[in-house]
């Protein structure tokens, strides 16, 4: 029987006289048993939930109010669905995968399979030695990245694309695409987390992941019929700007929640969510004006969501002024992406979802390399070496777009071959809410 001082404690008197009567070494053993602090696990699992809204409601509202009106209710359920599929993947073999057993730097082993072997009493590891967390937390933050980031490639193929196609898709980029990053990037053993790679909650693994996945995915599909000679503008702007208070006040689950503990460095990436964000803002919102264009409603939230994925691997690996300077710079970066790189190039990226969250991950990784620094009021130590960091994450980030564009093209055409990519032109003219679901989002 293990023993503890706070397991004898709740034994009253008797307890602490038999700890006591307990020779030095077993009293040591006995006070060196990790015990997950209550605190630690109650803000953990708010986070958790803070991130499960980004997705339902947040992202569904912020997708849905972008597309036309025909097409709202398919862009939810699709989102949903997804997410849905991501958790079941995640229990069944997903979190194996990223994050049990020995690594060969790419990934994981099966030996965690449906949550083998973890019990209410098993733990995880936070960044502080000695302090953990009860395991089936971490697997369940851990499991809604995963279902963010594979509803994020949507983005881009709405409007268009198959219901079941989404399903075979998302299926086949889960476990060829995320988990194998997710594990290289986070995991203990991972190629990029043995070279010291910094990305706090995600700028590889979930933005760039989703947002090069999302460019590939989209010029695999092809256009939507009439773009872009037609316009096609967000039907609701309304919902669109409830999509992005919810995204960002689940952001905070997604960026704080990732230091794993109640601490400092949580503290930290909470202000840099604020700040960053606030920039990210403010700064489309006058790319705008110098390009010749009103400060508009949908230039803000798109600022708002740039600066939010530029901050997420600097959350905790920048001071408040580098977290500032990287929400500006991503910001005003993704808006020429949106507004002059795709109309030049010509691809259908439905949502943006890769001129902001490729593009500003892609920003934010590397931004986080000189923002890291103690001479911009980062947390890296006195002998931080940016150049040296600046390749590592050049590194980690160029692996993920090539992986993630291999490993995307690989999964459509699983997908299309299984079931076919696009619905009819018909069905696309009708709408996707009638054509794939039998419903509408409007009686009217």
């Amino acid at each position: 029987m293990t023993f503890s001082k706070k397991f004898c404690g709740a034994m009253g008197a008797a307890g602490l006289s038999l700890f006591a009567a307990l020779p030095a070494w077993a009293q040591d053993a006995a006070a060196a048993v990790p015990t997950p602090d209550k605190g630690d696990t109650a803000w953990m699992m708010v986070s958790t939930v803070l991130v499960l809204a980004m997705i339902l409601p947040g992202l569904a509202l912020f997708y849905g109010g972008l597309v036309r009106t025909k097409n709202m209710l398919s862009v939810m359920t699709q989102i949903g669905a997804v997410a849905c599929l991501a958790m079941l993947i995640w229990v069944s073999y997903g979190y194996s995968l990223a994050f049990a057993g020995p690594s060969n730097g790419f990934i994981s082993d099966l030996s965690k399979v449906f949550l083998k072997g973890i019990t209410p009493d098993s733990t995880a590891a936070t960044f502080t030695d000695g302090v953990v967390i009860p395991e089936y937390v971490f697997v369940s933050f851990q499991m809604t990245f995963a279902a963010i980031t594979v509803a994020l490639v949507l983005g881009s193929v709405v409007e268009r694309i198959k219901f079941s196609a989404v399903m075979v898709f998302a299926a086949v980029w889960l476990t060829i695409v995320y988990f194998p990053i997710a594990h290289m990037v986070w995991a203990a053993g991972g190629l990029f987390f043995e070279m010291g790679a910094l990305d706090f909650a995600g700028g590889t693994v979930v933005h760039i992941n989703a947002g090069v996945s999302a460019l590939v995915a989209c010029l695999i599909l092809g256009k939507r019929v009439g773009f872009p000679k037609e316009p096609m503008p967000p039907h609701s702007l309304t919902l669109t700007g409830v999509g992005t208070g919810l995204l960002w006040v689940g952001w905070f689950g997604f960026n704080a929640g990732s230091a794993l503990e109640a601490n400092g460095s949580a503290a930290l990436a909470m202000m840099n969510t604020f700040v960053a964000t606030a920039a990210g803002g403010l700064f489309w919102m006058i790319a705008e004006r110098v390009s010749g264009h009103k400060g508009s409603a949908l230039g803000f939230c798109s600022g708002i969501i740039a600066g939010l994925v530029a901050v997420t691997p600097a959350a905790g690996n920048a001071g408040p002024f580098g977290a500032i300077v990287l929400g500006a710079v991503a910001s005003i970066i993704c808006f020429y992406a949106v507004t002059v790189l795709k109309p030049k190039l010509g691809y259908d990226d439905s949502l943006d979802a890769f001129g902001i969250h490729g593009v500003g991950g892609m920003i934010g990784a590397i931004g986080t390399g000189i923002v890291y620094s103690p001479s911009l009021g980062g947390p890296g130590g006195a002998d931080f070496d940016m150049g040296s960091q600046i390749v590592t994450q050049l590194l980690a980030t160029g692996t993920t777009i090539v992986w993630a564009a291999i490993g995307t093209a690989i999964a459509i055409f699983i997908a299309k071959a299984i079931t076919g990519l696009r619905v009819s032109r018909e069905v696309e003219q009708e709408g996707l809410d009638l054509g794939e679901h039998g419903e509408r989002a409007y009686n009217v």
